[in-house]
């Protein structure tokens, strides 16, 4: 059951509108990387947890991200502000004699800041800042907790870079303060989901069946030129963890196989 505490988890202040910035901002409201999609995610990893502990964890950080989307809301609506209705006023007011005088420049930024605004008329609305309409699409749990929690780990990280390319291109200071909150929970989200990740100490291969011997250590070298035996840059890489792999050159030979097919 949910219910609504009407105080922001943080205060949100605009100091003034600015519809081209509200086009930007509904990357986080709409967005593939945006609140509604973080909270959707979890959620629907949360309620089917078998782990106690990480289905709590997932359920209070779903929880947070529809208090940041409500955040994000408030910011989109306090920077779309009285636009609807000045915009009307001065494309009617103004259009036809600028037109006629050559000076149409301010329409184009008009139309291309505030589309979101006109179509939504000064509501927040579930796109991203194309106008792209949020899709389900967005959430790639696959039910496995070893694999959701690093999609998890991502998906933060994504969230973090967004609200930083943001901030850089928002010169409002009230604005920019809410927004430095909401990049950092993130940063907080990241490593709550790396501890539970690391909770799981079975988690290398995901899942159950163990795959084929045979390749699970081979790593194939597609960059060697002319089919030399040369260990290359990548396999180095490779190896520096404690995977211990074998360096082989494209194509992979099978390993033979005794009696059956």
């Amino acid at each position: 059951m949910f219910l609504h505490n009407k105080k922001l988890m943080y205060t949100v202040r605009v100091d003034a509108p600015n519809p081209k910035f509200a086009k930007l901002l509904h990357e986080q409201f709409g967005g593939p990387n945006g609140e509604l999609a973080a909270a959707m995610r979890y959620f629907t990893q949360g309620w089917v947890d078998p782990d106690l502990a990480r289905r709590d964890m997932l359920l209070d950080i779903a929880t947070e991200e529809m208090s940041h989307l409500e955040m994000v809301g408030q910011l989109l609506v306090q920077l779309m502000k009285g636009t609807p209705g000045q915009i009307l006023d001065d494309v009617e007011g103004g259009y036809l004699g600028d037109m006629l005088d050559g000076d149409t420049q301010q329409y184009f930024d008009l139309a291309l800041g505030s589309a979101p605004n006109i179509v939504g008329g000064g509501k927040p609305r579930l796109t991203d800042s194309m106008g792209t309409p949020w899709t389900a699409a967005y959430i790639d749990t696959i039910g496995m907790p070893v694999a959701d929690l690093q999609s998890d780990i991502a998906a933060e990280v994504r969230a973090k870079i967004v609200y930083e390319r943001l901030i850089k291109c928002c010169d409002d200071p009230g604005a920019r303060d809410a927004l430095n909150f909401l990049m950092t929970r993130e940063v907080a989200h990241q490593k709550m989901f790396e501890a539970a990740l690391f909770q799981i100490t079975d988690r290398f291969p995901p899942g159950k069946l163990p795959g084929d011997e045979a390749f699970a250590h081979v790593y194939v070298d597609d960059s060697t030129d002319g089919g030399g035996q040369a260990e290359t840059a990548g396999f180095e890489l490779a190896n520096s963890g404690d995977f211990d792999f074998n360096h082989q050159v494209n194509p992979v030979e099978a390993a033979p196989k005794s009696g059956g097919l």
